[in-house]
């Protein structure tokens, strides 16, 4: 008698293990130490594990770096993808704001060694199309549709549309938005008769009189348009944001098309921008801009099972919506920003450094000899790895391991991550329940991984 054996993925079982943003340029796959070498079991156990990539992967094939306002250029060489694969890492997105770092020759030698390597991505391509096209994973527990966007990014990074008669631009899937400040009678009227004083109109540059239908209309009587920027009447001062609906309007199709494809649907945004700017700065930076918080939301009502953002460096809080996941920021994963075994011209400059400085004092310099920036900072040195456990089609539990990238370690040594141990683990868990608080998820300790239990 024929014996029928139902598929795996029928169970719709599925472990999603998720980390913060890879900067990577130094090799990975000879660490010894315990609670590395945990940590990289925790990415290989899961079914599927997911990152960002923030760097440029090549081997300096462009002749000149197209940012020359930038204060750093990140290269990580092709071997640096196998370092990735032999973690665990299963795909990652290439849309952030270091994936023009040295223009189109750059970006393309990325998705190049990529696929030459085999490791899928996400979030950029050949067109604007191209880059809002999911990944697609095939694993024995079902097929993933990833995709992947950036808030953050420069104007020449952005995919342009294709047309039959022209193949359109390389570059990632921007995700824009509006800001719109708020301000009480007094000022909007000076805002108004400066407008009419200094001559300024509707379109205040060259691209909104040669484009008009990219302004967003506006009521003369409660809305004014001045120094590039919107003003609207109000009692008090406030300030809202709110995504592009013509980038909803495209991106919604690859979405719902996914969920024809694949069984289970995830979105990945970059984002550097903070929330409210009317909080102190420490409150501020750990606050996901209201127009991300719309973007991850609006994700899960199209039907993705996940949402996870990255970008700022530090840990924002978690929030289940609607039963599913959403991460504001997972920080980083790997750190190597400072170790870059090339920079162009401008970044020696943009440090006060002449051509008689390497990269070694590049590197020095950024931190003042670890005086300043990131190096003093444990918050950017600080993650978890979130492992989405799903049972019949539903999220079941998160579980949260922190993470330490090496604070206080030497320049050639900090950066890479391990599992942290106690205290620091719960020092970390227990600013992610403060971060998360405010979107209702409770998340317990136990004995150093954070747990959260969904209903």
């Amino acid at each position: 008698m024929l014996s029928l054996v139902g598929y795996e993925a029928e169970s719709r079982d599925l472990s999603i293990a998720l980390v913060g943003d890879a900067m990577v340029n130094r090799k990975l796959d000879q660490y010894r130490e315990p609670a590395y070498l945990a940590m990289v079991e925790i990415l290989r156990s899961a079914d599927l594990t997911l990152s960002n990539l923030e760097t440029q992967i090549n081997e300096f094939e462009p002749t000149w770096a197209q940012k020359p306002d930038s204060i750093s250029w990140q290269v990580g060489a092709p071997e640096r993808i196998d370092d990735l694969k032999w973690m665990g890492v299963g795909a990652v997105t290439i849309s952030n704001n270091h994936s023009y770092d040295y223009g189109e020759a750059g970006f393309l030698a990325t998705m190049r060694h990529l696929r030459t390597r085999g490791l899928p991505f996400a979030g950029g391509g050949m067109n604007l199309a191209e880059a809002r096209t999911p990944a697609m994973l095939d694993l024995a527990q079902g097929r993933v549709a990833f995709m992947g966007a950036t808030t953050t990014f420069s104007v020449d990074a952005e995919a342009g549309s294709s047309r039959p008669d022209f193949s359109g631009k390389p570059g990632v899937n921007a995700i824009h938005h509006e800001l719109v400040h708020h301000v009480p009678r007094t000022l909007f009227n000076a805002l108004v008769e400066a407008k009419v004083r200094l001559g300024y109109k509707e379109y205040e540059n060259v691209k909104d009189r040669f484009h008009p239908h990219r302004v967003q209309p506006y009521d003369e009587g409660t809305e004014v348009r001045i120094f590039g920027q919107k003003f609207r009447l109000a009692d008090s001062y406030d300030m809202h944001t709110s995504c592009s609906r013509e980038d909803l309007r495209g991106i919604e199709p690859w979405i719902r098309g996914a969920g024809k494809q694949a069984d289970w649907r995830v979105y990945s945004v970059h984002c550097h921008e903070s929330g409210d700017t009317g909080l102190i700065h420490e409150v501020a930076r750990e606050t996901p801009p209201e127009f991300l918080v719309e973007f991850a939301r609006w994700t899960i009502d199209q039907g993705c099972d996940l949402f996870v953002s990255s970008g700022p460096h530090f840990l924002r809080g978690i929030e289940i919506y609607k039963g599913k996941p959403i991460f504001y920021s997972l920080g980083n994963f790997i750190f190597h920003n400072e170790t870059v075994q090339k920079q162009p011209e401008p970044a020696y400059r943009r440090q006060g450094l002449g051509h008689e400085h390497t990269p070694g004092d590049w590197g020095a310099a950024r931190s003042g000899d670890d005086a300043y920036g990131f190096s003093v900072d444990p918050a950017f040195f600080r993650s978890v790895i979130a492992v989405c456990e799903h049972a019949s089609g539903r999220l079941k539990e998160v579980k949260l391991y922190p993470v330490e990238l090496g604070f206080g370690q030497p320049l050639s040594q900090r950066g890479r991550p391990m599992l942290a141990e106690r205290p620091v683990a719960d020092e970390i868990l227990g600013s992610l329940q403060r971060l998360s608080a405010p979107f209702g998820t409770k998340i317990t300790n136990s004995e150093g991984v954070g747990l959260i239990r969904v209903e």
